[in-house]
């Protein structure tokens, strides 16, 4: 499948909504998604946290000044400050996606987990890693076979693939990726553990 069907847009959509509602719930419960005994988590929404929230409180005071400018209009004023109270949502949940969500090693499964909030979780077999290394990059130019995933507009881990690996976008594009470039907030700690996986040792 190249792309997902009309048909099956809202149903995506759905399905992305749920998932930043759940986002917030294990936030406010500080816990995380995907991360099993054993396995190691590597967070990478360090670097977009005062961005976020700095967005967040712009849409407060706009959704202050709408309120103030639509009095006068009652039905006007109510569906703007749905929309407004939507949005805000929707961004704290966007960083709470970020945070509950982190780069996932599983040694015993073989796999490493590389994800940006509810949007992309590729699953990278050990096996398949040529190798792995930091390396902080602030432009990227699309290309075939490569996925960027850059958090406040930079990456600081790539992973080269002896094969690739299929990446799923959000409208179910499938695409085949040989390099993948991710951000973490520790990217020598996440290099040196997918190194010691790679080589059979345990993970700290």
């Amino acid at each position: 499948m190249k792309g997902a069907s009309l048909l099956t847009v809202p149903s995506l959509l759905l399905r992305h909504e749920l998932r930043l509602l759940a986002s917030l719930w294990l936030w406010m419960a500080r816990r995380t998604h995907g991360t099993a005994d054993g396995s190691a988590a590597f967070g990478y929404a360090r670097g977009q946290g005062a961005m976020m929230f700095g967005f967040a409180f712009v849409c407060v005071v706009e959704s202050v000044g709408m309120s103030v400018l639509l009095r006068d209009w009652p039905a006007v004023h109510h569906v703007v400050l749905v929309l407004d109270v939507y949005t805000v949502v929707f961004v704290v949940g966007l960083h709470a996606a970020s945070v509950v969500r982190p780069h996932v090693l599983d040694p015993a499964a073989g796999v490493l987990r590389i994800r940006r909030a509810v949007h992309v979780d590729v699953r990278i077999p050990l096996e398949r890693i040529s190798t792995v290394r930091r390396e902080l990059r602030a432009t990227h130019e699309p290309r075939d076979g490569e996925l960027n995933l850059a958090v406040g507009a930079q990456t600081s881990v790539t992973v080269e693939l002896a094969e690739p690996v299929t990446h799923v976008s959000f409208l179910g594009r499938h695409r085949e990726v040989r390099v993948v470039r991710c951000h973490a907030d520790d990217a020598g700690g996440l290099v040196r553990a997918v190194n010691r996986a790679r080589e059979g040792h345990a993970v700290p």
